[in-house]
């Protein structure tokens, strides 16, 4: 079986994970945490970044940060990974869905206008919602598969209405727009450093921001609330979300690798696009103007998914279907959901992932394009 999608650890993550086991510095406290933030912090321009135990606890502790609580809103797209709305829900506020553009597979930003026009109002520096009062925290668009919106047309939108953005780039490793890396136009930015990730540590995630308070902010409350280094004195509700010692070593080890990775999933994504190009009725996801894509995941788009799904993965060739529009889980289907066409149930419906690990060969690469030509004849 040719895997969807796994991690390629090639450098030095048994060094540093042996160094860790030697000395003794495996837990939340070492030099490779810290060494990890600041590397990484580097690399995509954050003046910040701060390490929790995966990208879901990075979205949570943005939100409480920036004091999301209980009958408070969200603004995030209808087409995401569950956890995205998990975080919100975390903090008891809840999520006012937008419907996803249907090329790109981003949050809709014409709906987006639209709705802060019409159904919102400033109300002393803070956004609100016209129909109940109801305070609107954030917005938090979502990097899908790695592309990106206009973060430009978004963060002077959101600007104008006073609206923060936090950015679930937890795909979007190594992706810019317009040169600027993802995660670094909001008030936070975010990263997961999930197995199937463009880098990994098995399980981790990052915090990242421009503003030192802020980090300090994320950081207490990251590490229990703990205000001593010496005494056991918590001055609030902290969350144990930090990320151990061990786990950081091998994300500097896959740090080092980050721009071979990223040649290699962009081979792999012109490969795919160039011999699967005007196969039965697929349709590729549109790169947004200005987006330098990471490629993480390929996933195209036809209306023999399932058909095709099932055939791929009695082939040899695993394949996953694309997530659940939210509106569609029990948990969050009576949430307020903008849209006007529903290109997210769409999606949904026809869109399916591929093989696409940056340690795919050749070989690889070719038999899954094989199986796919089979599959259509």
């Amino acid at each position: 079986m040719i895997p969807l999608s796994i991690p390629h650890l090639a450098g030095n993550e048994w060094q540093y994970v042996k160094h860790c086991l030697d000395t003794g510095w495996v837990s939340t406290a070492g030099a490779y945490v810290t060494q990890f933030e600041e590397n990484i912090a580097a690399i995509n321009g954050s003046k910040r970044a701060v390490s929790c135990m995966n990208g879901t606890a990075a979205l949570h502790v943005c939100l409480k940060t920036l004091g999301a609580q209980p009958g408070d809103y969200v603004i995030a797209p209808n087409i995401t990974f569950v956890a995205t709305l998990n975080a919100i829900t975390y903090t008891g506020a809840e999520t006012i869905l937008i419907d996803t553009d249907p090329d790109s597979w981003q949050m809709d930003l014409d709906l987006l206008e639209r709705f802060l026009g019409a159904r919102t109002q400033v109300q002393g520096g803070e956004l609100r919602s016209k129909a109940d009062g109801r305070r609107i925290i954030a917005c938090m668009p979502v990097h899908v598969l790695g592309n990106m919106c206009d973060m430009e047309r978004l963060t002077a939108l959101c600007a104008r209405y006073h609206l923060p953005i936090v950015e679930d780039s937890t795909e979007a490793l190594g992706s810019t727009f317009n040169g600027k890396h993802a995660g670094t136009f909001g008030t936070f930015g975010t990263s997961s450093f999930n197995g199937n990730k463009i880098i990994t540590t098995g399980g981790g995630g990052m915090v990242f921001t421009q503003n030192d308070e802020l980090a300090d902010r994320v950081k207490h409350l990251t590490t229990t609330a703990k205000t001593d280094p010496m005494d056991y004195f918590h001055d609030e509700v902290g969350y144990n979300y930090r990320l151990v010692n061990v786990l950081a070593a091998i994300g500097v080890a896959q740090l080092e690798q980050l721009p071979g990775i990223l040649q290699k999933k962009k081979a792999m994504d012109a490969f795919y696009r160039e011999n699967l190009s005007g196969v039965g009725d697929i349709q590729f996801q549109t790169v947004t103007p200005g987006v330098d894509h990471n490629c993480w995941l390929f996933t195209f788009r036809t209306e023999r998914m399932r058909e095709l799904l099932t055939y791929l993965n009695a082939n040899g060739v695993q394949s996953r279907p694309f997530w659940t529009p939210m509106n569609q889980l029990p948990m969050y289907k009576g949430y307020q959901y903008v849209t006007e066409h529903d290109y997210s149930t769409d999606v949904h419906r026809t869109a399916i992932s591929i093989p696409s690990s940056s340690g795919l060969t050749e070989e690889q690469l070719a038999e899954v394009v094989k199986q796919i030509r089979n599959f259509y004849g």
